[in-house]
């Protein structure tokens, strides 16, 4: 394997164990911490926020320490932090205890995507299908995250959730740092160097920039909302609905002689486990069609996938609610890598992690602020709802995407039109 390809790998694994973190409280909250501690699933979202806040708002900080030092020595301090931060976490003994270990936890996760989506998009050509194989490793940790930690409960308990995965990411970080340890020594000299000047744009070319700002700043915005609603909410929504298939597949694993096929956590999990699995191949789909034809249909596209899917959720159960959110999800995944694309094709190379950290404070912030919203519309009116105001928001991404141009303007140019 070249330098290079174990370099993307470990870029992989970064993403992976990224979501994996940032999800891992979302299944604990939902088949422990309710049971254990007395809490709501409504009250114990609460202490989940500030990390996503923190999430949110350290995303341009972050880029804008490895702009001005080193983006492979960000990825280094990420890897370990977050490992140390989640080890700690393990040990809370109250709820605001692990409300501020998910808050060390979130100011580590911001690191992640403005620096190593900017490493991406510089260092390699096929934006599109590299930018989707990075964001299949990704959600593989959003679905793990469910798996791994139904498995934990049923077996050890919550807290090994976050210590085993914390180990992991420390010893991947040391070996990250072995692996890229002259390119953190020389990106310094790299970053500290002069920017050359941009260039002079058209009223009319700058009046386009602008237009497409706009509109990847609102789609991602609103492309957060439903992400996170979708993500964080599923072994909820699948613990109240999938009982019946849960239970049976529960107890068929059981007169197979395996041990663990009595344990309904355990099927949630593993289902929530397929339904993101399975949806994150669309991103391969989705990069590839990127590469080939621009983000405007691709994204109207999944955009409509989510409108049907979401319309079709409300009332329904097992099977038909399985099929229906393995629709939806297949949407809200296939759409991840398309506002990155974008910023990667138009973004000026030295400012890009920058900016990657502005579409992620505003991406991060709006998904924070769903936590609330999810507490507030699951404990007076039920998922019901929550599924119809999801569509409405597909449809308000389907509208701003097809004000788009038919191609993208592929000069760096949103340094200069921010």
């Amino acid at each position: 394997m070249t330098r290079d390809r174990i370099h993307f790998l470990f870029l992989n694994i970064g993403h992976y164990l990224d979501h994996l973190f940032t999800l891992i409280f979302a299944t604990v909250a939902a088949l422990a911490l309710s049971r254990e501690w007395g809490l709501t699933y409504s009250q114990l979202l609460t202490f989940a926020a500030p990390g996503f806040f923190a999430f949110a708002l350290f995303s341009w900080p972050a880029g804008w320490l490895a702009d001005k030092w080193s983006r492979e020595g960000m990825i280094a301090v990420f890897f370990v932090g977050i490992g140390v931060a989640s080890i700690a976490t393990a040990f809370a003994r109250t709820p605001l205890q692990i409300g501020i270990g998910l808050f060390v936890v979130g100011v580590f996760a911001a690191i992640y995507h403005p620096v190593g989506l900017a490493i991406v998009t510089q260092k390699w050509k096929n934006t599109g299908m590299r930018l989707a194989v990075n964001g299949v490793w990704g959600n593989l940790g959003v679905a793990s995250a469910a798996l791994i930690t139904g498995y934990f409960i049923d077996h050890g308990g919550w807290r090994i959730a976050f210590i085993v995965p914390g180990v992991v990411s420390i010893v991947v970080g040391i070996l990250y740092t072995v692996h890229q340890w002259s390119e953190v020594v020389a990106a310094h000299h790299r970053m500290s160097a002069p920017a050359a000047a941009g260039p002079a744009y058209s009223p009319d070319v700058k009046a386009l920039l602008l237009r497409i700002s706009v509109i990847v700043f609102v789609t991602a915005a609103v492309s957060s909302l439903v992400f996170q609603s979708t993500t964080f909410a599923l072994p909820k929504i699948f613990d109240e609905r999938l009982q019946g298939i849960a239970g049976g597949m529960a107890r068929w694993l059981t007169a197979l002689g395996i041990p663990a096929g009595g344990d309904v956590a355990t099927m949630v999990g593993a289902f929530t486990f397929i339904v993101f699995a399975v949806a994150s191949l669309a991103q391969l789909v989705v990069g590839h069609l990127l590469d080939r034809f621009g983000p405007r249909t691709v994204f109207m596209i999944a955009a409509a996938m989510q409108i049907v899917f979401f319309a079709a959720m409300p009332g329904l159960r097992d099977g038909w609610a399985l099929a229906a959110a393995l629709g939806f999800m297949l949407g809200a995944f296939g759409q991840i890598p398309i506002n990155d694309f974008m910023i990667g094709k138009m973004a000026s190379g030295e400012a890009r992690a920058r900016i990657y950290g502005i579409r992620y404070v505003v991406s991060f912030t709006v998904l924070a602020l769903a936590l609330p919203m999810i507490s507030f519309v699951y404990g007076n009116y039920g998922f019901d709802t929550l599924f119809w105001l999801m569509a409405g928001a597909a449809a308000l991404i389907f509208v701003a995407v097809a004000c788009l141009p038919a191609k993208l303007p592929m000069p760096s140019a949103v340094a200069a039109a921010a």
